[in-house]
This record gives C-alpha cells, structure tokens and sequence, in this order.
C-alpha cells in the first residue's frame, strides 16, 4: 500500500539524501534521485497505475541513470592519476 503513495518515496528520498551527506559515500545521491523521480512520477500521475515491482523496476532504472549521470558530471577529471617515478625506498 505504501509502495504507491508519492509522499512515501519523497520521505525515502530525504532519508538517503541525509545518508549521503552523513557517509559521502556518492553512491546514495543517485539513489536519493531514484527515489525522487518514482516521487516525481507518481505525484504527476505518470506512473500511478503501476503495481509495486513496477515501481521498484522504474526506481532502480532512475537511479541507475542518476548515477551515471552525476558521475559523468562530478567524477575524477581526467589525467588526475599521479604516476610515481622514484620509490621512496631508492635511497
């Protein structure tokens, strides 16, 4: 029943996003998007005829691509890799 409800995937949402800024572990924001976009969809009414595993199917697409594109976004810049020439055990 709960599966359904905006409000409930908003509070999930709020609650990893809290976990991200607590643990940044960068992982949680994209789910916290995930969350967000299921919120979004239902509060619309887009996805409001969906059963449960539905949901959880289009939530974990969702956050699956809010990671991707936060790491695209925000990841390492490239050419970041420190390449070592001398070891600090070469005296």
């Amino acid at each position: 029943m709960g599966w359904t409800v905006w409000w409930t995937w908003m509070a999930a949402g709020l609650i990893i996003a809290i976990i991200e800024l607590l643990v940044p572990a960068f992982i949680f924001l994209g789910i916290a998007l995930g969350c967000f976009g299921v919120a979004l969809g239902l509060a619309v009414g887009v996805l409001g005829g969906l059963s449960a595993p539905w949901l959880l199917v289009c939530f974990a697409s969702l956050a699956c691509a809010g990671y991707i594109v936060l790491r695209m976004a925000f990841g390492a810049p490239k050419g970041s890799v420190k390449i070592w020439d001398t070891d600090i055990n070469d005296n």
